[in-house]
């Protein structure tokens, strides 16, 4: 995930870190990642080279040269401004931002923008979910045309997010798997991957304590090696973002999680 190998980015957890994000392509490049998943704010999202002609450009040049691809996006822009808003204005500007995001995967070559409706977008009320299902009908085909994923990461359980899944047919909207949240929210990973294993296209990798906050990787309860087990059987071929714990500097607990993660996949 972008930023958790550099300092944070105005003393924030999780940012597009404006002015060093090419940075942090080498710094990924010697550690052996071959992908950065983007993170597009709300704030300064103006600054942001996934929205530019110029910055798009820029990102190219620095995956040539570093061989770490963008294959995905983090959209927590949708997090301050829903696509499911009831502020009629905010939807259809979020749309405009969504159908942008779009333009910038068939231009860069990324095929999953990860939707989060947690938190202050959070889906529970049906009729977030109805004007949530409304406009995903809308982006279908564009997002078919592009051959870009819309993966949804919410905090439903699983019944609930198969229902939701179940009004959305389309190849194109898909799941973003949070293994950290789940284990905040206290999920089976089993029911989980029964109910919508089978959709899931973009993985986040991350540990979390039951009800309370993100912590290294193996000191929570995620159960990440029998989630990864679980990945391996319905045989997930998707990005796998580290979106791990950071502290202060963020690459040295980086490197330490991705040696757990690493002896794991080799365990396995």
């Amino acid at each position: 995930m972008q930023g958790r190998l550099l300092p944070k980015f105005q003393g924030k957890y999780q940012a597009h870190p404006i002015g060093t994000w090419q940075n942090e392509f080498k710094l990924a490049a010697q550690l052996g990642l071959d992908c950065i998943e983007f993170i597009l704010d709300f704030d300064e999202a103006k600054f942001n080279p996934l929205l530019t002609d110029f910055g798009r450009d820029e990102i190219k040049k620095v995956v040539a040269d570093t061989g770490v691809r963008v294959l995905s996006v983090c959209a927590d822009y949708f997090m301050t401004a829903p696509l499911h808003s009831n502020d009629a204005a905010i939807a259809e500007n979020s749309l405009k931002v969504l159908n942008s995001l779009l333009v910038a995967g068939s231009d860069l070559g990324f095929t999953e923008i990860v939707l989060p409706c947690v938190d202050s977008s959070s889906i529970h009320q049906s009729e977030d979910q109805d004007r949530l299902v409304h406009v995903l009908h809308k982006v279908s085909e564009s997002a078919a045309e592009f051959q870009i994923n819309v993966a949804l990461e919410t905090d439903l359980g699983p019944k609930e997010f198969d229902q939701i899944l179940s009004r959305l047919p389309y190849s194109v909207i898909t799941v973003n798997y949070d293994m950290g949240n789940s284990a905040s929210l206290g999920f089976n990973p089993r029911d989980e991957m029964n109910a919508y294993g089978h959709r899931i296209s973009d993985v986040h990798i991350k540990d979390r304590v039951r009800g309370g906050k993100s912590v290294l990787l193996g000191t929570g309860d995620a159960k990440i090696s029998t989630v990864l087990g679980l990945l391996s059987e319905i045989e997930f071929d998707g990005p796998l973002i580290m979106q791990a714990f950071r502290g202060e500097h963020g690459l040295p607990e980086t490197e330490q999680q991705l040696r757990y993660v690493k002896h794991l996949m080799l365990s396995a």
